[in-house]
């Protein structure tokens, strides 16, 4: 039996028609990865939306050591937009942030044990959640170590970004510009090198039942669909989308431009949306 929600979710996520969204989701017994996919073979999906997997309201907080040289991103999710705005919730989310910052832990469980006045980090949630009435839990953390690394919080704080450098900056504002890029592009990789061989495969899938559906001749279906595979490439690769600040140039164009020597090593996005 298909739900009315993930109907609506999956709607949300691509764009198509209601009906469109029940079939592909009959189709795929269900599963929301697999219809998004048969939508867009169907080339249904009119604007699909690269979402994050964290769907529930929170905080997400990105931040760097004092020497730049340690990032991480921390989102931490509640049940409502009401809770998220909370003081108790917002000093929470600040408390554990500082602990990973004096700390440098490397993983969700490790933030856990951390301690604060003596109480472990997890009680302190267990404590909130007691106060809040609401589910609250950490639902992603991601840290990296660069010989420069920039953040960036959209000033909802529902986006967070990180970005490591091979150097440090001359101008930060080129680094911060970069991390607003990443924001709000969302990109999949650096690059087309870092694209992983499945997601390039699929894509190609993709674009070739999309010409089909087209009814394109069939000796061009794979020129066609190389040629979509480009156009993906570009709009999902950081270094070959099109500046956010100055779309006559790419991101790689503009990074030349500002700093020749300067090179992005690893960038983290992690998203709350509603």
């Amino acid at each position: 039996m298909i739900s009315t929600s993930d109907i609506v979710k999956l709607r949300a996520l691509t764009n198509a028609g209601l009906m469109d969204c029940k079939n592909a989701l009959i189709e795929a017994n269900g599963d929301i990865e697999k219809a998004i996919e048969i939508i867009r073979k169907r080339g249904k999906a009119i604007a699909l939306k690269r979402a994050d997997k964290l769907t529930k309201e929170g905080r997400v907080i990105a931040s760097t050591s004092a020497d730049k040289k340690f990032g991480f991103i921390i989102a931490v999710g509640c049940e409502t937009d009401f809770v998220a705005k909370n003081n108790e919730f917002i000093n929470l989310t600040n408390i554990i942030s500082n602990l990973i910052l004096e700390n440098k832990p490397d993983s969700l469980e490790a933030i856990k044990n951390l301690t604060y006045n003596n109480i472990p980090v997890s009680e302190l949630i267990n404590e909130k959640i007691a106060i809040i009435g609401e589910k609250i839990d950490i639902v992603a953390y991601y840290f990296l170590n660069a010989e420069y690394v920039q953040n960036y919080v959209h000033f909802d704080n529902k986006i967070g970004v990180i970005v490591g450098f091979n150097k440090e900056p001359s101008d930060e504002q080129v680094t911060k510009n970069i991390a607003m890029q990443i924001a709000a592009m969302n990109p999949i990789s650096i690059d087309e090198n870092d694209v992983p061989q499945d997601i390039l495969q699929k894509e190609l899938e993709i674009a070739k039942e999309q010409a089909l559906q087209e009814n394109k001749p069939q000796h061009l279906i794979e020129s066609i669909a190389q040629g979509k595979l480009k156009k993906f490439l570009a709009e999902a690769t950081l270094l070959n989308q099109q500046f956010i600040i100055n779309n006559k140039i790419t991101v790689k164009q503009y990074l030349q431009n500002s700093d020749k020597d300067l090179k992005i090593t690893k960038f983290y996005r992690c998203a709350i949306s509603d």
